[in-house]
């Protein structure tokens, strides 16, 4: 689920390591301001995308806006979030807690959403396997050791084998290439844990944050070896206002990650989600299976609650974080578990958003292999048959995705035609984090349209209403789908179409040369992504004002609440 630590561990790695072994000196990057992706170029000085000035302008227009659905196809929320109960959606035909289906849908008491990583018993998917691993052990039998002429086989039988044979490649490939790597990690890994010991003495406390780290002063050589070891963790993950207690868990599930990854080569990933969900994995149709927690834990709904509050935090109350949109009610559908997410339920999600009235949906999530993609891109068709637009993160390998394969994707695999109703975004950044293009962000001159700030972004994290800077192109998105739901609020006829190419056509081309990401060599924008642009709330609302609405699709199922 939290693909940003795939990018930034790994480098860390090579980096904690010279730490470790030459005792190498860091200086801290320059802090960004909480809430730095809202400003405005011109008079902050900071690569934001000019909210307030675009609320200035909609309001000087005396337009009213409409309420938009926003669905986010997540991790999960914290529904108790001081930030965030305001603006969650609530279904106006289900009444909470009576275990009736009030409204005829199918599922039961789902007021917040629905949870299609849940058991009927009440248990939760919470980690999951790879998909390379289950393609790779799925077909393995049938493909193993055989010599195949590809000419011979049905059309079926062929793309299953060249399906797998790319699984074996990852899963068996790469062992070798990557035990360095993932030995590097353990000693890495075992280094912060007993480094954080010696810092929590020095500090005599158990929990502190980046920020309280950096300011420590010691001339101990112990301490100052231990803060080098820990400092550029909390850096390199935009983590300075989060606890190392946080830190270290996350840095130890992703090394459990790639451990379970290593061990895929021999051995067949657990059935994590067919032991709790039960469903028949292999039919679309059997679609009524899950539950309504919506929120699972709290260490599960990191992800989705930082994602929500990104898109529509309350801008009216005066305390944590300002969202982008300011008249949203988000739907959560829980569907991304600790690990790669199942195409059957991605392609459910999409559908229930869609019949339960979304416009948006927001989709921070990907993995390298997608089976059973037809069942997504129906998914797709139908979300396009409803006027929904769909906003998906391009992911944080720092790949051009124009070649790397990374799904969901908007190219249809039986008729490779692309989906008009959708909108890829890579994570920007700011001059005082590193650049202008952050630099795990995946890219793609075909592929990537637009790039959105995704670097230490600050919002609402779950249980005590919490909030913390967290990055990756999973940050970026939700940026995008506030402000095309900002969009929608107050040009509501304007089609999914027409809010892709407002923000497209409206976004801001840097002058200079970014860097490349995958390359470190400097290159123009526009050859990492369609548009060459970063998104801007003004332009784009300027640009809104001035199209008539072409509008013209079914209307979905719910709409009050």
């Amino acid at each position: 689920m939290y693909t940003n630590f795939r990018k930034i561990f790994s480098t860390l790695v090579l980096a904690c390591s010279t730490f470790i072994f030459t005792n190498a000196q860091t200086s801290a990057p320059k802090e960004v301001p909480k809430g730095w992706q809202l400003m405005d170029p011109a008079t902050s000085g900071y690569s934001g995308i000019s909210l307030d000035k675009a609320y200035d302008f909609l309001k000087s227009k005396k337009i009213k806006s409409k309420t938009v659905i926003v669905a986010v196809i997540d991790s999960g929320v914290d529904t108790t979030h001081e930030d965030l109960k305001s603006v969650l959606w609530h279904n106006p035909g289900e009444i909470p807690g009576n275990g009736i289906d009030d409204d005829h849908n199918g599922y039961i008491d789902d007021v917040y959403g629905w949870n299609f990583l849940g058991g009927k018993d009440g248990r939760n998917v919470e980690e999951d396997s790879y998909e390379g691993a289950r393609v790779y052990h799925e077909f393995k039998d049938k493909w193993s050791g055989k010599t195949v002429d590809t000419t011979q086989l049905s059309q079926e039988d062929k793309e299953q084998y060249l399906l797998w044979k790319r699984a074996e490649q990852n899963v068996v490939g790469s062992s070798n290439d990557n035990s360095f790597e993932l030995l590097l990690l353990k000693n890495v890994f075992n280094a912060a844990q007993k480094s954080d010991s010696i810092l929590c003495k020095t500090l005599g406390k158990t929990k502190y944050t980046g920020q309280e780290l950096d300011t420590l002063k010691s001339n101990d050589p112990e301490v100052k070896k231990a803060k080098m070891i820990m400092l550029p963790l909390f850096q390199g993950n935009g983590a300075m206002d989060g606890t190392n207690q946080d830190l270290l868990q996350d840095f130890g599930d992703y090394l459990k990650g790639e451990i379970k990854k290593a061990e895929a080569v021999e051995t067949a990933p657990k059935d994590y989600r067919g032991e709790i969900v039960k469903d028949n994995y292999s039919d679309i149709n059997d679609k009524y299976y899950g539950n309504n927690n919506v929120m699972a834990s709290a260490k599960n709904a990191l992800h989705g609650t930082h994602v929500t509050g990104i898109i529509g935090a309350d801008r009216t109350n005066g305390i944590g974080v300002n969202g982008i949109a300011d008249n949203v009610k988000i739907m959560m559908i829980r569907a991304v578990p600790d690990g790669d997410e199942h195409d059957k339920d991605i392609a459910l999600a999409i559908r229930y958003a869609v019949d339960n009235g979304a416009e948006v949906i927001n989709m921070s999530f990907g993995k390298s292999f997608s089976p059973e993609k037809k069942w997504i891109d129906d998914a797709v068709r139908y979300a396009d048959s409803k006027g929904v637009l769909l906003i998906h993160a391009a992911g944080n390998d720092a790949k051009n995705v124009d070649t790397a394969y990374n799904f969901p994707n908007p190219v249809f695999r039986d008729d490779k035609k692309r989906a008009d109703n959708w909108i890829t975004v890579g994570a920007s950044g700011d001059s005082l984090t590193g650049g202008l293009v952050a630099e795990f962000s995946n890219y793609g001159k075909k592929e990537v349209d637009v790039f959105a700030p995704g670097k230490k972004i600050y919002s609402t994290t779950p249980t005590g209403n919490n909030y913390q800077d967290l990055q990756g192109t999973s940050m970026a998105a939700p940026v995008v789908t506030g402000l095309a739901a900002l969009i929608l609020e107050y040009f509501p006829a304007l089609s999914p179409e027409q809010v892709k190419m407002v923000i497209e056509k409206s976004s801001i081309k840097p002058s200079g040369e970014v860097l490349d990401p995958g390359t470190g060599e400097k290159v123009s924008l526009s050859d990492l992504s369609v548009s060459g642009g970063i998104i801007n709330a003004y332009e784009a609302v300027k640009l809104a004002s001035t199209l008539k609405g072409e509008r013209n699709t079914q209307p979905a199922k719910l709409k009050a609440f």
